[in-house]
């Protein structure tokens, strides 16, 4: 008896929690299931390199 007890409360949870990200989801905070992931080949690119390299470090006009 304990034991269905325990699936249906993880049941519930799940089930909870599934509808929590589904409102999360249509505030445009998280992407759950409905919404389709973002093509990252049509997103901007940064180079490895311009992210690794040391900022350019300007001399401060002073006396």
């Amino acid at each position: 008896m304990e034991i269905g007890v325990a699936f249906l409360f993880i049941a519930l949870v799940l089930f909870g929690a599934d509808r929590v990200l589904l409102v999360l989801e249509s505030r445009g905070h998280v992407t759950w299931r409905r919404s389709r992931r973002r093509d990252l080949s049509a997103e901007p690119t940064a180079g490895l390199d311009s992210l690794l390299e040391d900022p350019v470090h300007r001399p401060q006009d002073g006396p």
